[in-house]
């Protein structure tokens, strides 16, 4: 019996074809997965196919019998569950400049067979480096080649940190990619609690003049807050952005929240400051808010069951709702119907109905990806981990969705993602 992975190594956005032959015909065949993460965290496991009348199962044609449902060339990766978290004592380095390694295993009675499989965040030729200047903290991506290549600032969300993955995956497919922190990384504040909206754009600055950009053009993607924050910079630096993708966003502007400063007014406090004033956010002066839904809801809490009520007093939304339309390029939303963080697709519906009320003279899009949650990223990763304690605040919440749903929505969003920031590049101007 053979166990084959076709590609062996590749980028990690990569397909694989993961193919058993000679087993018995008709005999089950358990495929398991145990996969290294660069950052010490360990997933694993597994998936029991039968094999068709030539002792053959393909993953891009069968779907198991047991394991994940249906038919998904990726689902033994995606179905995954965790077995270690993440640990600094067994991380191998920079989770985007490491390699994640998987091993699988095929069995049918006494037949046996292994192979191995290389995901990588960063194409061969990208670079790596860091960013500490004044009080910027990230890390740029440069593509292989002499370039200029368009330029992409891309933001985390509530949980902090940098988003070296994502900036890495962009950078291996053409763009200069700088993942910059705003909080929860060394550094940088702890809380999100009153962050400048200035600070962004020096980091802008940064990367144009670091990189040189073809037409100027200079695009901003984030997650979740970083969704809001991509947005945001979009309406209000609108000459130094050419371009927006927002994933599972807000499309009012939130107060500081899961990722509050207990001492700067805890999570009704500001999150953002624009010339050292707070930004009023969709809580303050809200007759209807309350976070009653969230903190006595049953477990695992919705997040979105409190923010849904802050969304009832217009007058407060209004004052509160980013002005999209002041945007000067092409807007990409992406959101989850389950999302339960917050109403992510309630928010780009939002966006999409501001942007055609106003004519918005460059191409929106929103892609609403049904029972998927608030854990749309970028694909063939593991998608099980639904319900965790955020990393601020502790408190154990779903971000909804299924494990399915979510990896389908991560693989289509990430190729549309790519389509979306090649044609807006193409179309500068």
């Amino acid at each position: 019996m053979r166990l084959t992975v076709e590609p062996t190594d590749a980028l990690l956005d990569v397909p694989r074809r993961i193919r058993v032959e000679g087993a018995p015909p008709g005999a089950p065949v358990h495929v398991s997965i145990a996969t290294d993460w660069p950052d010490g965290g360990r997933w694993a496991g597994g998936a029991t196919f039968l094999a068709d009348s030539e002792g053959v199962v393909d993953t891009t044609r069968d779907a198991p019998t047991e394991g994940y449902a249906g038919v998904s060339p990726m689902g033994l990766v995606w179905s995954q569950q965790k077995v270690a978290a993440a640990s600094p004592a067994d991380a191998t380095g920079p989770l985007a400049a490491n390699p994640v390694h998987a091993r699988l295993t095929a069995e049918a009675g006494e037949w046996r067979a292994e192979a191995a499989m290389t995901a990588r965040f960063a194409a061969s030729g990208v670079t790596r480096r860091e960013l500490r200047e004044d009080d910027l903290v990230g890390t740029l991506f440069m593509p292989a080649g002499e370039g200029p290549h368009p330029a992409v600032v891309v933001l985390y969300g509530s949980g902090g940190g940098v988003n070296e993955p994502r900036a890495a995956l962009l950078a291996s497919h053409g763009f200069a990619a700088l993942a910059l922190g705003y909080f929860g990384a060394p550094g940088l504040p702890r809380y999100i609690s009153n962050t400048p909206l200035e600070m962004f754009a020096r980091g802008i600055d940064w990367l144009r003049a670091a990189a040189s950009p073809p037409g100027g053009f200079l695009a901003v993607s984030g997650q979740s807050r970083g969704g809001e924050l991509a947005l945001l910079l979009g309406a209000t630096f609108p000459e130094r952005v050419s371009a927006v993708v927002a994933y599972v966003p807000g499309a009012v502007v939130h107060g500081a929240m899961s990722a509050a400063d207990p001492a700067q007014g805890g999570r009704d406090g500001h999150a953002w400051t624009l010339e050292g004033r707070p930004v009023p956010h969709v809580w303050e002066n809200n007759r209807m808010a309350s976070w009653s839904p969230y903190d006595d809801g049953e477990p695992p809490r919705r997040h979105a069951h409190g923010v849904r009520t802050a969304l009832e007093d217009a007058e407060a939304v209004a004052r509160a709702r980013i002005p999209v339309e002041r945007i000067r390029g092409p807007v990409l939303t992406i959101s989850g119907t389950d999302d339960g963080s917050w109403p992510s697709t309630r928010y780009a519906e939002m966006v999409e109905e501001a942007l055609t009320a106003a004519n918005h003279p460059w191409p929106h899009a929103h892609l609403a990806f049904e029972g998927a949650g608030h854990a749309i990223s970028h694909p063939y990763q593991p998608t099980t981990h639904i319900t965790w304690p955020h990393p601020v605040s502790g408190i154990v919440a779903t971000g909804g969705g299924t494990a399915a749903a979510n990896a389908y929505a991560s693989e289509a969003s990430w190729h549309a993602t790519l389509a979306f920031l090649r044609d807006a590049a193409a179309n500068r101007g």
